[in-house]
């Protein structure tokens, strides 16, 4: 589904501030997959993400998307077919316009009202009421008002209104309070498995990351260096994922973003 090979970035190339960010990274990603991320600050999550969305065009290998090669075709092309959620969530959302002008925006009616029908109103509240929030009453309220709860739930729920074949999900929780993180993660999976979305997912809690979905890559260096699935991943602990990491990098994983629980 998602077919990346060998890829590689180097940032400042040439000068004395030369970045390798991305080293010859190849990656098979099945249609469904739902893939956790893990790895320190610096480790290339990001910038695999930025190569996959066409933030930046790579300097050498191929990036194909079911079927097809997108290595060169500019990001907001492939944004059509790729949803994404960043940390911050004021990104992903025009906070000016009411929730109901952004869901429009969100289903292709470029925020106006005026082109929606009453089937496209009760549509978006139905939508809304699912995520338990009370915004299928607010929808009359600018989006700047709302909590970053609140605003990540709604750009999830934009990212995903018209079904993207890949939604990358870059740390999205991560600027959230625990108890806001946990109530967007099980929205985020509800809308994943009830539409088969297929995710690549960055995070910093090694608990999500053995918990969501069905894979986990990680990254250090600008390298994959582990990649569990199946049963194999189910068995394993935090404490193995540490131990996997130390393994495979030379190092141990230390950072104070990292949450071990």
């Amino acid at each position: 589904m998602l077919k990346i090979t060998k890829i590689t970035k180097v940032f400042n190339k040439g000068t004395v501030d030369a970045k390798l960010a991305l080293d010859n990274v190849s990656v098979d990603i099945k249609k469904g997959d739902f893939v956790s991320i893990i790895g320190a600050n610096g480790a290339g999550k990001s910038t695999l993400f930025n190569a996959i969305a066409g933030s930046f065009y790579t300097d050498s290998g191929t990036i194909e998307l079911d079927g097809r090669d997108i290595t060169l075709a500019p990001e907001h092309k492939r944004a059509k077919q790729i949803g994404r959620l960043f940390q911050d969530p004021l990104k992903g959302t025009a906070p000016g316009m009411t929730i109901e002008e952004n869901l429009a925006l969100a289903a292709g009616k470029g925020g106006w009202l005026s082109l929606l029908s009453k089937k496209d109103h009760a549509e978006f509240r139905e939508k809304l009421s699912l995520l338990e929030m009370g915004l299928e009453d607010r929808m009359q309220h600018p989006v700047g008002l709302l909590s970053g709860g609140q605003r990540q739930a709604l750009t999830l729920m934009m990212a995903t209104y018209n079904t993207p074949k890949l939604l990358l999900l870059d740390e999205h929780t991560a600027a959230l309070d625990p108890a806001t993180a946990e109530k967007v993660l099980r929205i985020t999976n509800s809308i994943i498995e009830e539409n088969g979305i297929t995710c690549l997912m960055v995070t910093h809690n090694m608990s999500t990351a053995l918990e969501l979905g069905n894979r986990t890559l990680m990254m250090d260096n600008g390298k994959i260096i582990y990649d569990v699935e199946g049963e194999k991943r189910s068995k394993l602990t935090i404490s193995d994922l540490m131990k996997l990491f130390k393994e495979a990098s030379g190092k141990v994983l230390d950072n104070d973003r990292m949450l071990l629980s």
